[in-house]
């Protein structure tokens, strides 16, 4: 309906100072805003009220309202002249924001409303009580825009987050530029304690970095040469050099906001349904309030004035606003709820989609799993141990093949330096040779009994062999994570069903499925993902795949919700519904759970909405409740069901 800005204060997230804004879409049907600033930390949300105009017009027109009362006492004579001009200077900005609403389609606000009954009970002699009627009406949208600016606190916070200037190294030294002036391949120094001004890869130096308000993560992170960090974070105790990666418009608090922003213009169906029902709800309640005034006394003979007077006060009950932004209102806080904890969800129609899933499906690489093989173990026969690490290690020094970084990778953690070997040659599909101590030595797959009973439990091994004999064997395996099996009872607590779909082979898919105790399905093409997707759905049930949204393409297309894993700017959100920051395997039940308590506080709001509606309908049809109550309601309703909604904000016990 766009009846005030009440019913519209949930749109959008304010850009940072710098960041030239467009105010068409904050018009809110009149409701003016001069020149505010929306600067995260830009002064004082009373500051912002008044300069926004709703608590300055409520301070002028309760002083007036007071003047007219004191003049009245004083002269008694001049009633009813003095508390009808101070009802003009509130009414007349009001009457003003509905003219606009009328010329922009809608005729029916509440500011149209709220004037009729202004004007309507001054005119039968109730200038008093149309006075302060008013007067809670005002007080009430400050009410309003102190809930919806607390909605949005999260996001502007984010906005705020990233420095203004950073010092960048340039020919003559450091020197202080404005962040937006940063470009990809610029080299920044960060100071222990301070914010990151873009995000980067580390070049030089070691620090923790403080990701919280990004991912949730309350323990620093570790960094070190080579790690990525991001705008907005905060350095620990050590001096980073940073290679700038993204300009300012698109570093991962940028993308955060501007998706949080993105879904909150994308309607959920049941907000759809209500923005309909809100089109024939307060035409119908002026209809109704218009045979109240004329039928009792035309058809029974009741009195004029008191019919007319519950007449006006049906006209306020009639403003939809608390019903219109039940919805809105609890998105908005659901979405901005999930990114303040690292989750983005694309709008209200994930939302509600996440709601009612039943069953995910989970990639099982890089999803379930790390997403690159460990050594798990290495048996010496004839050689050690770490004389068997240090061959390995020599054998596979210069190679990108996964096992070989995994030996590295072993060989460093147990301090083992890789042995010196030359004339290293790597035989396609079947490993890599060299020479070392005058020997021939060999790395790679060989029939074995004991390699092959190593991998029956699902791991990769590759034998050495030195002068044709095997001397060792080095088993890897792509472990489970370390959340993985917490986050998929996570998801069995809450009804939903879990299963692991895997284009790799058997015994690899079995063995992460049992450490995890989740369903799987091995060996899949994409074809067979997709298909096993529709005959969940075709069971009757929402399903939810989680994957890169690469591999999975197929599956996470037909999938009623596709979630990606990745960290900071690596989110793969272009092809996927939601998303988790810190690509924990809870995040998909974290998800599903923000999403239920969303979706129960719309049904909560709805009922408040239409429950005091009705209740306060009928007490002043009966002349129990007149124009005070009403305005009450209507202003309660509305404030009741925000609250409602930001309690969303608060994480859940």
């Amino acid at each position: 309906m766009g009846c005030c800005m009440r019913c519209q204060g949930f749109g959008s997230v304010e850009k940072p100072p710098e960041e030239p804004h467009d105010h068409d879409h904050h018009d809110h049907h009149g409701h003016d805003h001069h020149g505010h600033s929306h600067g995260a930390g830009g002064g004082s949300l009373l500051a912002t009220l008044w300069a926004e105009g709703a608590l300055k017009l409520a301070v002028v027109y309760a002083v007036a309202l007071q003047a007219g009362a004191v003049a009245e006492r004083l002269v008694p004579a001049l009633a009813p002249w003095p508390l009808a001009a101070a009802l003009a200077v509130g009414v007349l900005p009001v009457a003003r924001q509905a003219w606009r609403a009328a010329r922009g389609g809608n005729p029916f606000s509440i500011e149209t409303l709220m004037t009729v009954a202004a004007v309507g009970a001054a005119a039968i002699g109730a200038t008093g009580e149309a006075a302060m009627v008013v007067l809670l009406f005002l007080l009430g949208e400050c009410l309003e825009t102190v809930a919806a600016h607390r909605s949005q606190a999260g996001i502007r916070a984010l906005v705020g987050l990233a420095p203004q200037t950073a010092r960048r190294e340039g020919a003559d030294g450091l020197e202080t530029v404005r962040a937006e002036a940063l470009a990809i391949g610029d080299v920044i120094l960060v100071g222990a304690g301070e914010r990151v001004a873009a995000d980067g890869t580390v070049k030089d130096g070691m620090s923790a970095v403080d990701e919280s308000a990004l991912t949730g993560e309350p323990m620093p992170v570790a960094k070190a040469p080579g790690d990525a960090v991001f705008a907005g974070t905060v350095n620990g105790e050590g001096t980073l050099r940073v290679t700038v990666s993204a300009e300012a418009g698109d570093t991962a608090i940028a993308r955060v906001v501007r998706l949080v922003e993105e879904a909150r213009t994308r309607k959920a169906p049941v907000e759809r349904f209500i923005a309909r029902f809100a089109r024939w709800y307060t035409p119908a309640i002026v209809g109704v309030a218009a045979l109240v005034m004329v039928l009792p006394p035309l058809l029974a003979g009741g009195d004029w004035l008191a019919w007319v007077y519950r007449g006006l006060a049906l006209l306020l009950i009639g403003c939809p606003c608390a019903l219109v932004i039940s919805t809105p209102a609890a998105l908005a806080s659901g979405l901005a709820a999930g990114a303040g904890r690292g989750l983005l969800i694309k709008g209200g129609a994930v939302i509600e989609g996440l709601a009612g899933i039943g069953a995910v499906a989970f990639d099982k690489t890089g999803t379930l799993t790390e997403g690159h093989p460990r050594i798990v173990e290495v048996v010496g026969r004839v050689a050690s141990r770490d004389e068997v690490l240090a061959l390995a290690a020599g054998l596979s020094l210069g190679s990108a093949h996964p096992m070989a970084r995994a030996i590295r990778e072993a060989a460093a953690e147990a301090a083992v330096q890789g042995a010196p070997v030359a004339e290293v040659a790597a035989l396609p599909g079947r490993g890599v040779r060299g020479r070392a101590g005058g020997a021939e030595v060999f790395l790679g797959a060989v029939d074995d009994p004991e390699a092959a009973a190593l991998a029956a439990g699902g791991r990769t091994v590759s034998a050495l062999m030195r002068d044709g004999a095997v001397i060792g064997l080095i088993a890897a395996q792509d472990a489970a994570r370390a959340d993985a099996a917490d986050g998929v009872a996570r998801l069995g607590r809450l009804g939903v069903r879990a299963t692991m779909l895997t284009g790799d082979a058997a015994p690899a898919a079995q063995a992460v499925a049992a450490a995890l105790g989740v369903e799987w399905r091995a060996g899949l093409k994409p074809e067979d993902k997709l298909a096993a997707v529709r005959a969940w759905q075709a069971e009757g049930l929402k399903v939810a795949k989680v994957g890169d949204g690469i591999n999975d393409a197929p599956a996470l297309a037909a999938a009623d919700v596709g979630i990606a894993f990745g960290g900071g700017a690596d989110v793969a959100l272009e092809t996927a519904d939601a998303a988790s920051l810190h690509a924990r395997v809870g995040d998909v039940a974290a998800m599903i759970e923000l999403a239920r308590r969303t979706m129960a506080n719309i049904r909560q709001n709805i009922a408040i909405a239409l429950g005091l509606k009705a209740v306060f309908l009928v007490t002043t049809v009966i002349g129990v409740t007149g124009l005070w109550p009403a305005v009450l309601a209507d202003t309660g309703a509305t404030v009741l069901v925000t609250a409602n909604a930001l309690r969303l904000l608060r994480a859940p016990a």
